[in-house]
């Protein structure tokens, strides 16, 4: 039987990744006060237009990490805490993504790629695991 370990390490980096998708709604919450922007507009200044993107991106890849880091978490079994050490990186990878962004738009690329590249070798821990578990079964 696996250990629970890296069940719980994959739980604190889910937690962190939900605590950094917080702290980025609040961003957006403070740039709206800043420059009055009232709700529920979500424009109307070029700082809101940025915080309000990078939030939103945040959830959309929310919504392919979550899944890939359990998938992985659950049937890679190799290197146990592998699937969470690359959601750490996953984390990492949407800190910088904010802070370029607000910065200047155009330098968001190294954090988007380090999350994309995070996503990815999720997947192929999460497929690899996968397919080991098929093969264990029907041998």
């Amino acid at each position: 039987m696996p250990s629970e370990l890296p069940a719980l390490e994959s739980a604190i980096v889910t937690i962190l990744a939900v605590l950094v998708f917080f702290y980025m709604g609040v961003r957006v919450g403070g740039v709206r006060g800043k420059h009055g922007i009232k709700a529920p507009a979500m424009t109307g200044h070029p700082e809101m237009d940025r915080a309000v993107r990078v939030h939103m991106n945040t959830l959309e890849q929310l919504v392919v990490f979550l899944p890939l880091l359990w998938l992985a978490t659950a049937f890679f079994h190799w290197i146990g805490w592998l699937p969470a050490v690359v959601g750490l990186v996953w984390v990492i990878g949407r800190l910088v993504y904010m802070q370029s962004y607000m910065a200047d738009p155009d330098k968001r690329g190294t954090g988007f790629g380090i999350t994309a590249l995070s996503q990815l070798v999720l997947l192929i821990l999460a497929i690899a695991g996968i397919v080991n578990s098929i093969i264990a079964v029907t041998a």
